[in-house]
């Protein structure tokens, strides 16, 4: 984004909140925190529930609100949400939308996810700010410099892994509050995973698992698919398996060749991601166990 519209969205935002809650199901939850953010003077602009069960299920809310001078108010609702919270099993945050999310993209070779979060963000459709890009190759280098994005190459070996690790976590230390691995050929460790709880989210091609190894169109085509799909999800130690956010796909039949059947893949992946990522940074994703309720 340019200056200009990172000033432009900084004053769309300045008194704009965003509560999104966890809690057991019991009649009363909505009536009391919008009474709360009432008593504090804001206005409700948006307001989003779901329950699993309404009798003894999950209860997940998402709500939008307005308050002049909203900085000033923001601790006494704060507090106010704590007391609330006490003693219910309750998990809640309050999120301020007008400082944007701090983005670092992790990449390899393959540059069509990579260059439709940096367009999307250029744009302003992606209200994100992307503050490096990180990959195990130098191959797009000078791609990201056309972005004016800082490009960190981080060679990737068996004998290197951890170090390189440790390189990667020291650039995202204090800088970074959400990670992209935009067709990342890398496995992340334990370690890394446990800066970025719930913050790390992937895109791969929803062949999985049937069609695994380094060229599943190949393998696809053989076996004659009828549907080319894209799957992105929070990252977990357990391969592939984490919290799904967004899935898409395209339909395809006899006529279309491996090479077809990769470029409809690459269009469902940069949609599938872009999607997702917009959602996380407008936080309407709630993680809850291994699912997520997405408040699209």
């Amino acid at each position: 984004m340019t200056p200009a519209a990172v000033a432009a969205h900084a004053e769309r935002y300045r008194d704009v909140g965003r509560v999104l809650v966890t809690c057991p199901d019991r009649p009363g939850i909505v009536a009391a925190i919008s009474g709360l953010l009432f008593r504090h003077g804001a206005n409700i602009t948006e307001l989003q529930q779901y329950s699993t069960d309404p009798f003894g299920g999950t209860f997940f809310l998402r709500i939008e609100f307005h308050r002049e001078d909203l900085a000033g108010e923001l601790p006494a609702i704060e507090e106010g949400l704590a007391r609330l919270a006490a003693g219910a099993a309750t998990r809640w945050r309050v999120a301020t939308p007008a400082v944007r999310q701090r983005v670092a993209i992790f990449v390899s070779k393959a540059d069509h996810a990579l260059q439709e979060l940096l367009w999307r963000t250029h744009s302003g459709e992606l209200e994100m700010d992307v503050r490096m890009v990180v990959s195990n190759h130098p191959d797009l280098g000078d791609a990201v410099a056309g972005w004016g994005i800082p490009y960190h190459h981080i060679p990737v070996t068996t004998e290197t892994r951890d170090e390189a690790e440790r390189r990667a976590l020291a650039l995202l230390a204090g800088q970074v509050d959400l990670v992209v691995l935009a067709r990342y050929m890398q496995v992340l460790t334990p370690r890394f995973l446990a800066a970025f709880p719930d913050r790390i989210i992937n895109i791969h091609h929803s062949f999985l698992p049937a069609f695994v190894g380094a060229d599943p169109y190949s393998a696809a085509a053989r076996r004659g698919v009828k549907l080319i799909g894209a799957t992105a999800h929070y990252v977990t130690a357990e391969l592939d398996a984490g919290p799904i956010i967004e899935q898409d796909i395209e339909r395809v039949d006899h006529r279309h060749q491996v090479a077809d059947l990769r470029r409809i893949g690459r269009h469902v992946e940069r949609a599938v991601l872009a999607r997702a990522v917009g959602w996380h940074t407008q936080d309407r994703v709630i993680v809850h166990s291994n699912t997520t309720i997405v408040f699209a």
